[in-house]
């Protein structure tokens, strides 16, 4: 029997909980860029004792976040503020501190490149409108997930959002039980696919 990929896809709200970020050079710039072009609100707090010019920019880029930079090296109580924890430095040895700080505090952590350390990956994700798809190798080869999401990007249409608002308008208006609104939305969508296939 082949592996399966064994990850359950959840959808954070990132502006509803913490973010600490261990690493603000080349490594975090990428992970910070990726969450706040999927989370712009999200809440995040790196610590480094050195900054890379990229992030500098990419935070002077935006009108508004909520994104704080702590110089210094990491310190064991940086843990205690946050719900979710990304080491995100090249130094193994740093990233395995973290990891082993974040899991005696209970909390879930992502370790840049080394799928083992992870209790979550942070896979491409593609936004359109409402529309959110997010791809995940389960830590096999980011690069896949990178070209896919550019696959589904230049695939996926722009305007789903007034097909996602007219859809939901649709639910609001079915009566019936939780079953009854399912077979009707599947009937409609059904239609919707056969009239653009013809």
């Amino acid at each position: 029997m082949s592996e399966r990929n064994e990850l359950y896809p959840v959808f954070l709200k990132l502006h509803q909980l913490k973010l600490l970020i261990v690493g603000a050079g080349e490594v975090g710039f990428e992970k910070l860029s990726f969450i706040l072009k999927s989370s712009p609100r999200a809440k995040v707090r790196m610590v480094a004792p050195w900054v890379s010019p990229e992030i500098e920019a990419l935070l002077a880029s935006k009108e508004q976040h909520d994104v704080e930079i702590i110089r210094r090296p990491f310190e064991e109580s940086d843990v205690e503020w946050p719900d979710l924890v990304i080491a995100a430095t090249n130094i193994e040895l740093l990233n395995q501190q973290v990891q082993k700080v974040a899991k005696e505090h209970q909390k879930l952590v992502n370790v840049a490149d080394t799928p083992a350390l992870c209790d979550f990956y942070l896979g491409s994700i593609v936004t359109k409108g409402f529309l959110k798809v997010a791809v995940s190798t389960n830590g096999q080869s980011p690069t896949f997930a990178k070209r896919f999401r550019q696959l589904l990007e230049e695939v996926l249409p722009e305007d789903t959002s007034d097909l996602l608002e007219n859809l939901k308008e649709i639910r609001d208006r079915l009566g019936g039980d939780f079953a009854h609104k399912v077979k009707e939305l599947n009937r409609i969508t059904a239609s919707l696919l056969e009239e653009e296939n013809t």
